[in-house]
């Protein structure tokens, strides 16, 4: 077990050329392994086939032979045959003849008798083992004219057999230039193989040798022109990849230079404020000067936290988990209701519906929800005129659930509706206090968890409908 754990970290590190030949490697040894003992199979077929017409031959001499004219079983032997027969043999030929009671029998009388009963006239051939040497036999029977003087048997036995040694020498000439024959080709298809995959891999290595060649912040696209149609679509998704950090990027730049240009303004406006109530000598132009110092603080600490939560929304791991709706719309009322009773502004809660399962419990970031839900709440606290009321709740459905908040403030235009939700864009009542990012971190912190800011007219009356909405799991 622990053994086979480096091999698969090598394989995962390998190249693919390395790769390539630890997998057709094998299968191309096996390959050849099948082909080579098919060749041996066959080989030793045609040798059988080619051996024993010599065998068959030398049968038919012998039963041309054989005469029962005298009143006996007699046999004139072919012994110029059997001599050339031997030659082709590489080795000693014997033969057997006997009648089918056995009491007449010339030849070599133990010779291995034949697996199965013989038809007649139908010659058979098989392997056996003789004086511990492999021999190959043909077997004949046949019936004869008449039954030979002490015999009762009417037909007979003819048998021939040779040794294997000229077969199995001939098979192994055949195997072994097969099997040079094979290597040979296996070394071709390796070096062919190597060859065809360097030509092919080539396109890669220029394209490696561009991307390294490139400088720090060039994120332009890939030309893939001349790339394989296999190559292309890794180009096409990295292509997209890069497009989507140069957004990124974009945007990151983009929000430095709108924070420092936000801290800077602060810093300035302290600076400035700080050097009046130094040049000041009435105690009440000091005192106001003061008031306005600790005023432009809150808010430069104000607009920090803002810039913060914007960034952390951006960046920070979506971490989804359930919890329950009606316990985070109670939390973010308490926490901003002394700002709402300054403004005596009727805060309020709306209970999700008992009846609507989906309004109870949603799977979503909740420390991020509660802070895009504090932002709308205290962004609507701010637009809504003294004695207003502001109401928030909860839905769900089978696609996804929304926090809403509602308030009976001055509103939007359609146009206004449009544009807001862009980082650092304010409507055109917005007062002195804000800095148009409350609605900026809503609207990226549902993005963030597949949905979307909704900024929405009230049914009746004037105001504004904020909405963040969020898909269920699997459902975006």
């Amino acid at each position: 077990m622990f053994r086979a754990r480096p091999s698969i970290g090598w394989l995962r590190r390998a190249s693919l050329w390395q790769r390539l030949a630890l997998l057709l490697l094998p299968a191309l040894v096996a390959v050849i392994g099948i082909e080579l003992w098919r060749t041996r199979h066959d080989a030793l077929e045609s040798a059988n086939a080619a051996y024993d017409r010599s065998l068959l031959g030398a049968l038919k001499s012998i039963d041309a032979n054989i005469s029962t004219a005298s009143g006996g079983l007699s046999v004139e032997l072919p012994y110029t045959m059997f001599e050339f027969f031997e030659l082709t043999a590489s080795g000693q030929v014997f033969f057997r003849v006997a009648t089918s009671d056995g009491l007449v029998e010339l030849g070599s009388a133990d010779l291995p008798a034949p697996p199965a009963s013989l038809a007649l006239g139908v010659p058979a051939f098989y392997d056996a083992e003789y004086f511990g040497e492999a021999v190959r036999l043909a077997a004949y029977r046949r019936e004869l004219h008449r039954a030979p003087a002490g015999s009762a048997g009417r037909s007979v036995l003819i048998q021939v057999g040779e040794s294997t040694r000229s077969r199995q020498a001939f098979s192994a000439r055949f195997v072994r230039s097969a099997a040079l024959r094979d290597a040979l080709v296996l070394a071709l298809l390796v070096f062919g193989t190597g060859a065809a995959l360097a030509a092919a891999l080539r396109p890669l290595s220029r394209l490696a040798r561009e991307v390294e060649a490139r400088k720090p912040d060039d994120l332009t696209r890939i030309a893939d022109a001349d790339l394989p149609a296999d190559v292309r679509p890794l180009v096409a998704a990295v292509n997209r990849q890069m497009s989507r950090t140069q957004d990124l990027v974009a945007q990151q730049r983009q929000f430095l230079d709108d924070a420092s240009h936000q801290l800077r303004t602060h810093l300035t406006t302290l600076q400035m404020q700080a050097d009046y109530a130094q040049r000041q000598h009435d105690p009440l132009q000091v005192r106001a000067a003061l008031d306005a110092l600790g005023t432009e603080i809150g808010r430069a600490t104000r607009s920090a936290q803002q810039l913060l939560a914007l960034g952390r929304s951006d960046t920070v791991a979506v971490a989804p988990a359930a919890f329950e709706l009606a316990g985070l719309l109670r939390e973010v009322a308490v926490d901003l209701l002394p700002q709402a009773r300054a403004k005596r502004i009727d805060l309020g809660i709306q209970a999700p519906d008992e009846a609507a399962e989906h309004a109870h419990l949603a799977i979503a970031d909740r420390a991020l929800l509660r802070e895009a839900l504090t932002n709308l709440v205290a962004n609507a606290i701010a637009y809504t005129p003294a004695e207003g009321t502001i109401t928030v709740f909860a839905a769900g459905d089978a696609a996804g659930w929304s926090l809403n908040v509602e308030d009976d403030g001055p509103g939007l235009g359609e146009e206004e509706r449009a544009q807001l939700g862009q980082r650092f864009r304010r409507g055109a009542r917005a007062g002195k206090g804000g800095f148009g990012l409350g609605l900026a971190i809503a609207r990226s912190i549902a993005q963030r968890h597949g949905g979307e800011l909704r900024l929405e007219a009230r049914e009746s009356g004037s105001g504004l409908h904020a909405i963040i909405w969020w898909p269920k799991p699997g459902t975006a």
